[in-house]
C-alpha cells in the first residue's frame, strides 16, 4: 500500500523528459506539470487496491525504488524487475490466454516513489511533442530490457546467465568504485533465479563458483562485480579465440 503523497514538478523530478525543450519552453513545462508523487512501501503489492490522488490516465512512473513483476505460468514464475526511469500501468496490462491461465504479482522491494501521469502529462504531451517521444521512449526500453532478459536465459550455464544479468543491472544501477563495480541490489536468490529462469538451489551453487572464481562479491546492499566484462564474457561465453592455423597446418 502507498504511504505518503506530494505534489511535485515532474520535469525537475525526471530531467531527461524535458531534454531537447528550448530554455522558455522547458520553464513553462517545468511550471504546467506539476503531478503526485507516491511512496509505496515495501512489501507485496496489489495496484488494484490504491487510491490514487487523481485518475492516472497515462501511467506512473517510477522516481526512484525498484519494484518486481512476476508471471506465474505453468508452475514457473519470470521475473520483471523495474526502477527509476519505467512507466507503468499495472491495472490493465495483463491479458489472460484462457486456454493458458496466469497470474501476476507485483513486490516492491525498497520504499518506492512514483509519479502519477494524469490528464494534464496527456495535454502536455500533445502541447510538448518532446515529452510524448521522452515517454515513448521508455516503453521501447522497456520491451528491449526484456528482450535482452530472454536472450540471457537462453545460455547454458546458469553461472553465466548470473554473471552477464548482474553486469548488465550495473548499467543502469551500477557506481563504480576501487574495488570494483557496485551494484547495489540486495535481491534475495529466488528473484535472481526467476529473472534467469533457474532454480533457487542452481543459483546459488552458481554465486558460490562465481565468488570463488573472484568475479562476484556479496556485500551488504548487493553485489561488488570484480574484473573487465570485455575481458571475461569472450572467453566464457564463446570459449579462448582459436589461434590463426599455420602454413604447415594448412598443408603449405
Amino acid at each position: 500500500m502507498s504511504s505518503s503523497r506530494t505534489l511535485i514538478p515532474l520535469l525537475e523530478a525526471d530531467a531527461e523528459l524535458g531534454e531537447g525543450l528550448a530554455a522558455a519552453e522547458l520553464d513553462g513545462a517545468t511550471r504546467a506539470l506539476a503531478v503526485h508523487a507516491v511512496t509505496l512501501e515495501a512489501g507485496p503489492w496489489d495496484p488494484h487496491d490504491e487510491r490514487w490522488p487523481v485518475q492516472p490516465t497515462i501511467g506512473l512512473l517510477v522516481l526512484e525504488g525498484v519494484v518486481t513483476r512476476d508471471i506465474v505460468f505453468a508452475g514457473r514464475t519470470t521475473t520483471e524487475l523495474l526502477g527509476a526511469g519505467d512507466v507503468l500501468r499495472p491495472w490493465e496490462d495483463d491479458v489472460q490466454f484462457d486456454p493458458l491461465p496466469f497470474s501476476v504479482g507485483w513486490h516492491v522491494h525498497e520504499p518506492t516513489r512514483v509519479a502519477v501521469l494524469d490528464g494534464r502529462v496527456a495535454l502536455a504531451s500533445a502541447r510538448w511533442p518532446v515529452i510524448a517521444g521522452a515517454l515513448s521512449r521508455r516503453h521501447v526500453r522497456r520491451a528491449r530490457g526484456l528482450a535482452f532478459q530472454l536472450a540471457i536465459a537462453q545460455l547454458p550455464r546458469v553461472d553465466d546467465r548470473l554473471l552477464v544479468l548482474l553486469w548488465a543491472l550495473a548499467e543502469r544501477w551500477g557506481r563504480v568504485s576501487p574495488q570494483g563495480v557496485r551494484l547495489p541490489l540486495a535481491l534475495p536468490h529466488r528473484t535472481l533465479a526467476t529473472l534467469v529462469g533457474a532454480r533457487r538451489p542452481s543459483v546459488t551453487t552458481a554465486l558460490s563458483g562465481l565468488a570463488r572464481d573472484g568475479l562476484v562479491e556479496r556485500t551488504e546492499d548487493g553485489w561488488l562485480l570484480h574484473g573487465d566484462p570485455d575481458e571475461v564474457f569472450p572467453t566464457r561465453l564463446h570459449g579462448p579465440v582459436p589461434a590463426a592455423p599455420t602454413a604447415g597446418a594448412l598443408g603449405i
